[in-house]
């Protein structure tokens, strides 16, 4: 089974200008057979999401007809602006929506559901993503529009920005992509209102930013980021709160955006696997966006150096919003219409620099979480995420059912380069049931191909092991399929192992449920509202590779030696002891000296290696 979002990396999409115009004649032909009598240029079926796909539409005519001049566009454009102007302003308050400050006040808005009370919560980001699509006519419609139709788009999208800073809570769902949307909404607008106006706009859009995103930022993995439906970030709207820095950036010229969006951007880098898939998210664990992520993933991946352009998107929205036959929606056309306009190449190669949560080489990756337990684990195509035993979730030994991965004081990290080796040394002080301090001096090691991963901990009494990853997803090149299996080797014995329990908090990555359905199953609120990682945080057991220690270890240590990837040799693992826990570890293809747990004059773990 495939996962349904988890698609080619977004850099693999064509970004020429032949490309694009090629995806603008589609949607110019989809447009002009759709076109209805009263100028409508909504998809038939669709229902929610609709309050500014219209004149979304309408702004990729616009931009089409710029590039190209085809003779058809203006009459449609204008017919079709006539409508929304005409048939999609509303401007009186929609019976129950919760979030007004200010009733009855006659600003337009932009609704989310037509139905007057339908369903009123989306309002919200229904006007951002209007005002969006009203600048960029705005922006690109010179010598198109007659000054009255002009006016009235002006009148409107200012109308617009003030409904969502005045009338309304600011930023209602939470939603950092909705509110950084709604600042780009504010800088643009300015540039076409008179001077004293459009300063106070752009002044209030800056002040907007400072006060109510970026004082509000959370912190995850040692990154501030602008927080998405509760959470630190989220897959399918993280990246898209880039791109809205992004092109804060390119309008206003502000540093903030581009300070902000490089610490965003070098946290993707580090989250991220190197075949580009992730997991995890308050609002979805695995949905992906597509071409809403590019422009963010393209510009400030060529401003940090780095290849983010890998990250995985969905191939079926890979140009546009799309109903589910395939015809083009308005949705996010604002994203488009940007995505075009920017010329910014594409950084393909990995950035070189060691970075505290990610180890990557060749095609092997670990992406760690804040507390240096391994979130995501990749080698040779196939990602293993945290096992999960007694409601505990990680990679880290077990003793009696208790996983020795949560740290009890300060979590030290030596990287280091030698000899074709890519190495990161963890060293984690623990406590465990007989609130005993250990030290779990962690070792990851990779040739670009295999990684191995060496385990050492004060001797543990009865029968400890290694909870070692649940094997869940495999790389197919441009899709990623769901899988069970994974090629693992051991210095102990080792097994797979399956939940006996049943019930959705016993996950079975045998089973055709994906990882994000179980979460939501276990979210206190229903799919698309509820917190995935919240659930999923819910597991009991889970599919789980189990390493026995490796025999041949110090008296006073547990070892566990673990190798991910293919083997053409067998796996060995041998063992000396040396001075205040010092430990040599020799496998077939490198040896490793791991210092003392105290670490050095500063208490900074020591590590040496050699192939």
């Amino acid at each position: 089974m495939h996962l349904l979002h988890q698609r080619g990396p977004l850099h693999d999409l064509p970004d020429t200008p032949e490309a694009y115009d090629a995806v603008l004649a589609d949607v110019v032909e989809q447009a002009l057979r759709r076109i209805t009598p009263e100028g409508n240029l909504e998809h038939p079926d669709c229902h929610d999401d609709i309050g500014d796909t219209s004149l979304g539409i309408t702004s990729l005519l616009v931009l089409a007809w710029q590039r190209g001049k085809d003779p058809r566009l203006p009459e449609a454009v204008r017919h079709s602006l006539a409508f929304f102007l005409r048939e999609r302003v509303y401007t009186e308050d929609n019976p129950g929506y919760p979030n007004l400050r200010v009733r009855n006040s006659g600003l337009p808005y932009a609704r989310y559901v037509l139905e007057a009370g339908a369903h009123p919560i989306g309002d919200w980001p229904s006007t951002v993503w209007a005002l969006l699509q009203a600048v960029n006519i705005l922006d690109t419609a010179d010598g198109l529009v007659d000054d009255e139709q002009r006016a009235a788009l002006v009148e409107l999208a200012h109308g617009y920005w003030r409904w969502l800073t005045e009338a309304t809570f600011f930023n209602p769902q939470e939603a950092g992509n909705q509110a950084i949307g709604c600042v780009v909404g504010g800088l643009a607008l300015a540039r076409h209102l008179p001077s004293a106006q459009g300063e106070s706009v752009r002044e209030r859009a800056l002040t907007v930013y400072e006060r109510e995103i970026r004082a509000h930022r959370v912190s995850d993995r040692g990154a501030l980021l602008p927080p998405e439906h509760g959470g630190a970030y989220d897959n399918n709207y993280g990246p898209i709160s880039l791109s809205f820095l992004a092109r804060a950036h390119i309008v206003s010229g502000e540093d903030v955006f581009a300070e902000d969006g490089e610490a965003l951007a070098r946290y993707i880098d580090a989250r991220l696997t190197g075949g580009g898939f992730d997991n995890g998210g308050p609002r979805y664990s695995e949905q992906h966006s597509a071409f809403e992520s590019v422009l963010g993933l393209r510009y400030f991946g060529s401003r940090i150096g780095a290849d983010i352009g890998r990250y995985r998107g969905d191939s079926r929205w890979a140009r546009h919003a799309v109903k589910p036959d395939g015809g083009v929606d308005g949705h996010f056309a604002w994203m488009l219409v940007w995505q075009i306009q920017d010329t910014t190449p594409w950084h393909r190669t990995p950035s070189t620099t060691a970075v505290r949560h990610q180890l990557r080489a060749g095609g092997v990756s670990v992406a760690f979480d804040t507390k240096m337990t391994p979130a995501v684990v990749e080698a040779d195509g196939t990602y293993y995420l945290p096992a999960a035993v007694n409601r505990q979730h990680g990679f880290g030994p077990v003793l009696d059912g208790f996983l020795l991965c949560r740290p009890m004081g300060e979590v030290r990290v030596r990287d280091l380069r030698a000899d074709g080796l890519t190495a990161k040394l963890v060293t984690k002080p623990v406590v465990g049931r007989d609130h005993i301090l250990r030290h779990v001096r962690s070792l990851y090691v990779t040739d670009g191909t295999r990684l191995w991963t060496t385990v050492a901990v004060e001797r543990l009494d009865g029968a400890p092991y290694l909870l070692a990853g649940l094997p869940y997803a495999a790389d197919d090149g441009d899709r990623v399929r769901r899988t069970a299996e994974g090629d693992v080797s051991s210095a102990g014995a080792l097994r797979l192992t399956h939940p006996t329990g049943e019930g959705a908090d016993h996950f079975d990555a045998r089973s055709e449920l994906s990882q994000q359905e179980a979460a939501f199953a276990l979210a206190a609120d229903p799919r698309g509202y509820g917190n995935p990682d919240e659930g999923w945080s819910h597991l009991v057991t889970s599919t789980a590779l189990e390493a026995d220690p490796a025999p041949g270890a110090p008296a006073d240590l547990n070892v566990f030696v673990v190798r991910y990837g293919p083997g053409a040799e067998p796996l060995t693992a041998e063992f000396t002891g040396g001075r205040n826990g010092e430990l040599t570890v020799r496998t077939e293809a490198f040896t490793a000296v791991i210092g003392d747990p105290a670490g050095d004059e500063h208490g900074e773990p020591e590590l040496t290696l050699h192939a």
